[in-house]
């Protein structure tokens, strides 16, 4: 049996919770079974390497291929993930961060070539890649840049894909190396933030911007620990937002919020976790544990904002230093080694790239290039590039040669 296979209610999530390896094809029949079953939401994570931006033929990234998720390194490994998957009729969420934008244009590469519209797709993307300078003190490009890919994302999605939800933040993983209630929310919604800032910069409506976004946090122990932390998230995150853009977005701010638990990807939605909550040990405990977070929260944010602002907070160590004192510790790098997976994986590559006509992708390569280095959205030449054969890795190397690297070559495998 395939193991990993995660069902979260009516969620499916590939995953890799055993350790072991899996390819492309074993991922497939994971979510074509799925389907078969009648389950309409799916959640693929991707493996190491593809979520720091490096093709799996990269010297030193064997032994994080395949774990955690799948390896994607073309618009082959797309067709191949979702093989048989009917794109109008499921919602699918793609765990990607720092490299949202590359995976989410593959994905929707593959579903036109299938006759399937970007107005009829339906899902979203994790798109908050500061969360690795919160965690792990690096990330796949710079904190400057970072925000920019995640907010050409934001627009790009409002433009192509009118059903998506672009900007999937967590905080569960903040959780789970020892932030605080008040800190993950803080940290979490101050990402927020600044990639709707971002957006709006580069010509987006506010309020469509916010309604983009979705925020899970940690459940916490109890049902009340959950309901207050969803209600203190969504009482910062809307303050935070009438006093940015005022009266331009509405008063619940359009985005949504919910818990998951630690280790597991889907949960309750606030309403589902406030009624729960209010059928246990009533309302009032929870209005008054949320009163207590949120204020914390903001205090943070306050802080966040006078250390010039989220990435500023980032470069300056503010948010690494934070966490110290809620007493974090943050996780380590895949190990070496080669599983299973591996050779096959580097040997599709290899035919990839033996395949595809070289030139066609140096001139899309070099128009992404040419975008990074301007202020227009990236991720129209990107797909370009993409649609041409160019791999995951290479579309990332492209944007660090212009962007710089955040310090994914520290440790990280």
């Amino acid at each position: 049996m395939v193991g990993w296979l995660v069902v979260a209610g009516s969620r499916v999530v590939v995953s890799d919770v055993r350790g072991g390896r899996r390819s492309v094809v074993e991922a497939n029949a994971v979510l074509r079974r799925a389907v078969g079953r009648g389950v309409r939401d799916l959640v693929v994570d991707f493996d190491v390497p593809t979520g720091r931006g490096c093709d799996s033929d990269v010297p030193g990234v064997g032994g994080g291929v395949g774990v955690g998720g799948v390896a994607v390194d073309s618009i082959d490994d797309m067709r191949v993930l979702f093989a048989g998957v009917p794109f109008g009729r499921v919602t699918v969420v793609l765990a990607a961060d720092a490299v949202a934008a590359p995976l989410l244009l593959l994905y929707q590469l593959v579903a036109e070539e299938r006759g399937v519209a970007g107005s009829r797709l339906a899902g979203g993307v994790g798109n908050d890649p500061l969360r690795g300078f919160v965690v792990r003190g690096v990330g796949v490009f710079p904190p400057g840049p970072s925000v920019r890919l995640a907010a050409d994302v934001l627009c790009y999605c409002a433009a192509e894909l009118p059903r998506w939800v672009s900007a999937g933040l967590s905080g569960c993983e903040l959780a789970g190396v020892g932030a605080s209630a008040a800190q993950e929310i803080a940290f979490t919604v101050a990402d927020g933030l600044a990639y709707v800032r971002a957006a709006v910069a580069g010509g987006l409506d506010a309020g469509v911007a916010v309604s983009r976004l979705s925020f899970v946090f940690a459940a916490g122990v109890t049902v009340v620990e959950g309901a207050a932390k969803v209600l203190a998230a969504r009482r910062v995150w809307a303050r935070l937002v009438a006093r940015e853009f005022g009266g331009r977005v509405g008063v619940l701010c359009g985005a949504r919020f919910g818990t998951c638990s630690l280790g597991a990807d889907g949960g309750w939605s606030v309403s589902r976790t406030v009624l729960r909550a209010r059928s246990s040990v009533g309302l009032c405990a929870v209005e008054r544990l949320a009163g207590e977070v949120a204020g914390a929260a903001f205090g943070l944010v306050e802080g966040v904002e006078r250390a010039g602002g989220v990435w500023g907070a980032a470069r300056g160590g503010f948010r690494g230093a934070g966490l110290a004192r809620g007493g974090c510790r943050c996780g380590r790098g895949v190990g070496g080694g080669v599983g299973g997976g591996v050779v096959g994986q580097v040997e599709c590559l290899a035919k990839v790239r033996a395949w595809r006509c070289a030139e066609r992708v140096t001139g899309a390569l070099r128009a992404v290039g040419v975008v990074a280095e301007g202020g227009g959205n990236v991720l129209f030449p990107m797909k370009d590039a993409l649609a041409a054969g160019a791999t995951v890795g290479e579309v990332c190397g492209v944007l660090r040669g212009v962007w710089g690297s955040g310090g994914v070559e520290r440790g990280w495998f």
